[in-house]
């Protein structure tokens, strides 16, 4: 490319590939998401709660699209609205299929305890903010830095396992899960970083709403439970949602 480069004009530096504002403010909002989540969950008391600060959580794809009008200056049309509702009621499907919840009992579990769902939203607003910095900190840079954030992320929940101790069981079922679950999750979060680095932030991101149905649908799988019907109401509602997020913000960044 330098040799097409127009005599007399001077060619734009390459940022360099992990700037010390994205290893320090991108791996902090990693941590934090992790630690938030962890530690929210673990301070309700029943299946019903898990749920609703999993709806919480997923408010992440929602946030980072809106975010993105800020940090990433881009544009919004006006079905940009109906758009995020009508995803948001998907995941609302597909998530509590088979769960009684409705918005007086979350009211109610809200104020018995502040903390745990609080601290839901702190991941999905951590999330969102990741997500658009790494972009805007880190944009079209090869190199990423999840190999440091999540070392760092396990060095955190490890302190935090000292000061909560429980009962663990360990057999050869839980340990071959556990690796699974590890290089699953590192290809996630290896991907999604590369993805808000050098991708469309606001496609991969309306993708992302699929998230919960895609994990629901697996664990449906690994249970053997069957798949209801809201499952494939919410995937209907999803898609719409998805397709009308993309089209709605401009494409283009300044």
């Amino acid at each position: 490319m330098g040799l097409l480069a127009m005599p007399g004009r001077r060619e734009r530096p390459m940022r360099a590939p992990s700037s010390w504002k994205y290893l320090a403010g991108c791996g902090f909002l990693f941590a934090l998401y992790s630690l938030a989540l962890f530690v929210g969950v673990g301070r309700v008391g029943d299946r019903t709660q898990v749920l609703e600060i999993g709806l919480v959580n997923y408010l992440w794809p929602t946030l980072t699209i809106l975010l993105s009008l800020v940090l990433l200056r881009r544009h919004a049309r006006v079905w940009l609205v109906p758009a995020t509702i009508l995803a948001l009621a998907g995941v609302f499907l597909v998530l509590t299929q088979g769960a009684d919840i409705s918005w007086s009992g979350f009211a109610g579990h809200v104020g018995r305890a502040p903390l745990a769902y609080g601290l839901g939203l702190v991941a999905a607003v951590s999330w969102g903010l990741y997500s658009n910095l790494a972009r805007r900190w880190a944009g079209g840079s090869d190199a990423g830095g999840v190999y440091f954030f999540i070392p760092l992320t396990g060095v955190a929940l490890l302190v935090l396992r000292l000061f909560r101790p429980e009962a663990s069981t360990w057999n050869a079922a839980v340990v071959g899960e556990l690796v699974l679950m590890s290089a699953a999750n590192t290809a996630a979060y290896l991907l999604w970083d590369s993805s808000m680095r050098k991708g469309d932030v606001v496609l991969v991101t309306s993708c992302s709403y699929f998230t919960p149905l895609l994990s629901t649908l697996f664990s449906c799988l690994y249970l053997g439970v069957s798949a209801g019907s809201r499952i494939w109401i919410g995937c209907a509602l999803i898609i719409a949602g998805s397709l009308l997020s993309w089209r709605s913000i401009k494409e283009k960044e300044p």
